[in-house]
Order: C-alpha cells, then sequence, then structure tokens
C-alpha cells in the first residue's frame, strides 16, 4: 500500500464515495444537517435541533414556544440561506416543533 503526499478530508472521500454509490441526495441531507449551525448562528442553533429532513422538508426541535414564534418570523429569511449555502437547494419547507 503507497502513501499519497496530499491527504484527504474524511467528508472529502464520504462525498466521492456517496456519488459514486448513487447516493447523492443522501449525502445532500446530511449536508444540510451540517451547515444548520453556521447558517443559523450561535443563539438560534442552541435553542433547536434538527429532527429530521424528508422530502424535502426539514424538522427542527425548538426549546419554547416563544423562539418557535421567532423563528417562524424568521423562516423564509432561514430557508433562502440555507438553500444558498447548499450546492443544489433541496429544502421546500421548514417545520418548528
Amino acid at each position: 500500500m503507497s502513501r499519497t503526499k496530499n491527504p484527504k478530508k474524511i467528508s472529502d472521500v464520504v462525498g466521492d464515495m456517496c456519488q459514486v454509490l448513487g447516493m447523492t441526495e443522501a449525502y445532500h441531507q446530511y449536508k444540510t444537517l451540517q451547515i444548520w449551525h453556521s447558517v443559523v448562528g450561535d443563539a438560534i442553533s442552541t435553542a433547536t435541533s434538527i429532527e429530521r429532513f424528508s422530502n424535502g422538508a426539514l424538522f427542527i426541535r425548538v426549546k419554547n414556544p416563544s423562539w418557535r414564534m421567532e423563528l417562524n418570523f424568521r423562516k423564509q429569511d432561514i430557508l433562502t440561506k440555507l438553500n444558498a449555502a447548499l450546492v443544489t437547494p433541496m429544502i421546500k419547507e421548514i417545520i418548528f416543533k
């Protein structure tokens, strides 16, 4: 086994492997979950947790009702930022619970 001089990050290798295996949609869903914190920031990220992502809907658990109301006001802005950060816009709806 030979060593390469330019090692790759495991996240890059997983991305390449998913494309080879025909799992590109699953990889894009994974990337969506990974960028949540960087898109919404510390305050919102601390008050929320991602439940699941299916059929274009991102389900987010919120700490309390006041945060849920605030996030519903910001929903379109968050949706636009998330889709802009992705290679392929995949999120059609965000549901805060």
